[in-house]
C-alpha cells in the first residue's frame, strides 16, 4: 500500500481547486494499492514567512510535517497564476525539506490555456532541487472552468480519468520502488 498525499495548492477566494481535488481524489481512493490524505493549504492556514535556520517551526507547519513525511508519494493540484504557481504552495513546499527526498511526485493542473502546465514545468525545477523525483504524466486541464459539469464531473471523464489512471499507476511504481530503496539504504542528501 503507498500512502499519497494530495495538496491541492491553491488558496484564492472562489478559487476552483476544490473541483479539481476533488476529482482526482476520488479515483485515487477507488484504487486498493493506495491510501489518500489530501492536505487542502486553504485549511492548513502555513504562515507565508520561512523561520530562521535553528528555529522550531510554527506549530501549523509541525502539524503538517508527519502527514508529509508518512507519504510515500504525493500529488500537487495547481492552477496557473501568470505562468507560475501559487506562492503559498512554494511557500508550504518551502517549509519542508527531508519530507520530499526520494519520494515521486505527479501533478494535476488546470487553467486556462496552457491548462497549468508552466506551473507544472517550475514545479519540476524545485522538487528537483528537493531531490525528489517527478513523474512524466500529467493530467491537465485547458480551460477548466468549461471541463466539468455543475456536479464537478469532467465532461470527458473518459480521457481524463485515463490520465489519471496513467499518473496513478506511474506514482504506484514509482513509490513503490523508492520507499523499498528507502528501507534499504537511507536517503541522504
Amino acid at each position: 500500500m503507498i500512502k499519497l498525499a494530495i495538496i491541492v495548492g491553491s488558496t484564492r477566494k472562489g478559487r476552483f481547486a476544490p473541483v479539481v481535488a476533488n476529482w482526482f481524489a476520488d479515483r485515487a481512493k477507488q484504487r486498493d494499492d493506495l491510501s489518500v490524505d489530501v492536505l487542502d493549504l486553504d485549511d492548513l492556514d502555513l504562515p507565508d514567512r520561512l523561520h530562521a535556520f535553528g528555529e522550531d517551526p510554527a506549530p501549523e507547519v509541525a502539524l503538517v510535517s508527519p502527514r508529509l513525511r508518512d507519504a510515500d508519494a504525493f500529488v500537487v493540484v495547481t492552477p496557473e497564476y501568470n505562468h507560475s504557481f501559487p506562492a503559498p504552495l512554494k511557500s508550504a513546499i518551502d517549509w519542508h525539506f527531508t519530507e520530499w527526498q526520494a519520494k515521486p511526485v505527479g501533478f494535476v493542473s488546470y487553467g486556462g490555456v496552457g491548462g497549468g502546465l508552466r506551473a507544472v514545468e517550475q514545479l519540476r525545477q524545485v522538487f528537483a532541487e528537493l531531490h525528489a523525483v517527478t513523474v512524466r504524466d500529467t493530467v491537465s486541464f485547458h480551460g477548466a472552468w468549461s471541463r466539468f459539469d455543475e456536479a464537478g464531473n469532467p465532461v470527458d471523464a473518459d480521457a481524463v480519468d485515463k490520465a489519471a489512471a496513467t499518473v496513478l499507476d506511474q506514482l504506484v511504481w514509482w513509490g513503490t520502488a523508492l520507499k523499498e530503496a528507502r528501507a534499504k539504504r537511507p536517503y541522504e542528501a
